[in-house]
């Protein structure tokens, strides 16, 4: 392995799905505004949208994760694109 060209700055970093509120400890570079207390200890926090506890291919299960109307405002700009295409 090549010395000084990977990050030296790890730490423990929690993640956070937020679909299903699991949580998981890793280590990361990732910078963050936000903490959250797990067992007496203070972490920085990252929160997903969607991780592999909750990831149809993982699960096996179909399930439609809507985050703040995202899949909504996909419709709504596909729609556009495609009526204007399509002449309608």
């Amino acid at each position: 392995m090549k010395k000084g060209i990977h990050p030296e700055s790890y730490r423990l970093v929690v993640f956070k799905d937020m679909s299903n509120e699991q949580t998981f400890i890793t280590k990361s570079t990732v910078n963050t505004k936000d903490t959250i207390e797990i067992d007496g200890e203070t972490y920085p926090l990252v929160k997903v949208e969607i991780s592999n506890t909750s990831h149809p291919f993982f699960t096996g299960k179909m399930k439609l994760v809507d985050t703040a109307g995202r899949v909504d405002k996909f419709k709504k700009r596909y729609e556009k694109t495609y009526n204007s295409k399509s002449g309608l």
